[in-house]
């Protein structure tokens, strides 16, 4: 037998049960499945995943050898939304909006920049740096896990 166990505040389970080739699903979302058949493969496929399907994961085999816990805590990272616009009355400003983790913002050149943040309900950040510059071009780098990006802007 193995048995999934997501997140207990709700408790989803997803079972199987060999020897009556039975499978049962309380509880949870239509994206959580089988990776491909739980008799060759017992892995958990969440798909899409969402922000909500972050946290512990338990998988338990239960066979004649005994039975066997698993522990998995699932993280989900959000790319960040970015913009590069000029404002005259604080320069050049490079927005990364809603990603998680908060991305990182540096300037090119290199450049005294203000940033701030803010936290959202969701787990996510944006992440504002503004800087007042007499180059007549400016180029703001957001680095973050689930991606890089290079945004030029002719002032």
């Amino acid at each position: 037998m193995v048995i999934w166990k997501m997140k207990c505040s709700t408790c989803c389970l997803l079972a199987y049960r060999s020897d009556h080739n039975e499978t049962r699903k309380i509880n949870c979302s239509e994206r959580m499945m089988w990776k491909y058949s739980p008799d060759s493969d017992p892995d958990l496929r969440i798909y899409p995943v969402s922000l909500g399907d972050e946290g512990n994961y338990t998988c338990e085999i239960i066979s004649s050898a005994g039975t066997f816990l698993f522990f998995s805590f699932l993280t989900v990272i959000v790319p960040p939304t970015v913009t590069l616009t000029f404002d005259k009355s604080t320069g050049a400003v490079c927005q990364a909006s809603a990603g998680k983790p908060a991305a990182d913002i540096s300037w090119i050149p290199p450049n005294n920049h203000s940033i701030s943040e803010v936290h959202h309900p969701n787990g996510t950040v944006t992440r504002v740096s503004w800087v007042n510059t007499t180059l007549s071009t400016v180029t703001c780098l957001v680095t973050h896990p689930a991606t890089n990006q290079s945004l030029f802007l002719d002032l």
